[in-house]
């Protein structure tokens, strides 16, 4: 746009010397398309970041947040209380596994992570078991980046700024050369989940306090778990009285064809942490759902009822007008049936994206429900390089696609139509064929 002034706002994970140089400005949005200042129509190909799986610019979520904000604006999080987030909170506890019916609300996905690591440590020293602290995250996983979830994480580049966290330690991830190009859930690699009886042996665990992991993970490029590999996570945590958290800020809510990925996957874990398409992207809000004899063990502490149980919370955590949003959203994900309609669309996606095998320098392709990963062969000596400029080649063709490390992610929106996953295709194809 002219006349715009680019320096004030340093972007969050954005290369900022290179957007300075060819900024890439939205100025609005509708279904599954954002449109350019300069005036060009561009199809969302990560549903926002990951968020907006019901499309952009719904009017439902709109008019709900209108009409919340001329009701009531704001309320108190903490001693007080409004309608709006008690009810959601039901509502979100209807959609998590059985057992999984008491919530947490958070501002973010990041938020979440961090909240559900503090309930772990908490949870085991009312337990009498304070020495349960450590926790197990899994290389290549994004829990956000607050500083539990950044530690927790595996993913070095965004640890490495920030020094010493908490105490930690990683599980090998299952991306693994024999299962290229796998098409949904891969072959290979159950035994990796054994992993984690090395790290128990290494550590004890009577020192652990909580494993966290996304059903499949997102960021690092939609690395799907092979068959029993998380319900052997499962058990071991189980065996070992270890607890165990699913991150699903991507997963849940729909991008895996059902309401959770633990559902899809059938795997039922202790808390399960969700945000982005809670609100459908509108609203900043997460959630951690917990298991009822968890959130029992908080209140069932020897102290005045006056007294915090969780001392623990954020000024708009339960927002209202976020809550109103997440009403809306959650409505139109229930009216229009878009999880099912994953479901569905899913097997073709699947073939659409498995099309790409053969093109140049794709060495594998990953894929579960609306949600794909391609990795790119390294540019001589820079690694990150490709990803970047096939993101940007399909930018100027009118398609968003995320690029992160060596990969390249795509992420549907929940109402994308068969053409447009065919025309994203084809922008892809052409520009992995660029050089």
């Amino acid at each position: 746009m002219q006349n715009l002034n680019l320096d004030a706002y340093w972007m969050p994970f954005t290369a900022n010397r290179e957007f300075r140089k060819s900024p890439r400005i939205f100025t609005r949005a509708e279904g599954a398309y954002f449109y350019t200042d300069d005036g060009r129509k561009v199809f969302d190909g990560l549903s926002g970041l990951w968020c907006t799986g019901a499309g952009h610019n719904r009017p439902e979520i709109a008019a709900a947040v209108h009409d919340q904000l001329r009701t009531l604006d704001y309320a108190p999080a903490f001693q007080y209380g409004h309608p709006a987030v008690f009810e959601l909170a039901e509502r979100v506890g209807r959609l998590m596994p059985e057992g999984l019916d008491r919530v947490f609300f958070t501002n973010s996905g990041s938020e979440a992570a961090d909240t559900s690591l503090k309930i772990a440590r908490a949870y085991w020293r009312l337990k009498g078991r304070a020495e349960k602290t450590r926790l197990i995250g899994r290389d290549k996983g994004y829990h956000g980046v607050n500083f539990g979830g950044m530690h927790v994480g595996g993913i070095a580049p965004n640890r490495m700024l920030f020094g010493d966290g908490p105490t930690t330690d990683h599980i090998p991830h299952t991306l693994l050369p024999q299962n290229a190009f796998s098409r949904g859930m891969p072959p290979h690699g159950i035994e990796l989940a054994n992993a984690l009886e090395a790290v128990i042996a290494r550590h004890d665990a009577s020192t652990i306090a909580a494993v966290i992991v996304e059903p499949f993970s997102g960021s690092a490029g939609v690395i799907v778990p092979p068959p029993g590999y998380l319900q052997r996570l499962r058990e071991i945590c189980i065996r070992h009285d270890i607890l165990l958290i699913f991150d699903e800020v991507i997963s849940g809510l729909g991008r895996s064809g059902a309401k959770t990925g633990a559902e899809a996957f059938g795997v039922i874990p202790d808390m399960i942490n969700v945000a982005k398409q809670l609100t459908n992207g509108a609203i900043p809000l997460g959630a951690v759902a917990v298991r009822t004899d968890i959130f029992e063990t908080f209140m069932a502490v020897s102290s005045p009822d006056y007294l915090l149980e969780f001392p623990h919370g954020y000024t708009y955590s339960g927002h209202p007008v976020a809550c109103a949003a997440a009403h809306a959203a959650l409505d139109i994900l229930e009216k229009d049936g878009l999880i099912q309609r994953v479901h569905e669309m899913a097997p073709y996606f699947e073939d659409a994206v498995h099309s790409l095998k053969g093109e140049p320098h794709v060495t594998d392709i990953r894929n579960f429900g609306f949600a794909a990963g391609l990795t790119l062969a390294h540019h001589p000596g820079e690694p990150a390089r490709r990803p970047w400029e096939v993101a940007m080649r399909c930018y100027q063709r009118g398609f968003y696609v995320r690029y992160g490390g060596d990969t390249i992610q795509l992420g549907l929106p929940f109402i994308t139509e068969r053409q447009e996953i065919d025309a994203l295709i084809d922008a892809l194809r052409a520009s992995l064929r660029f050089d």
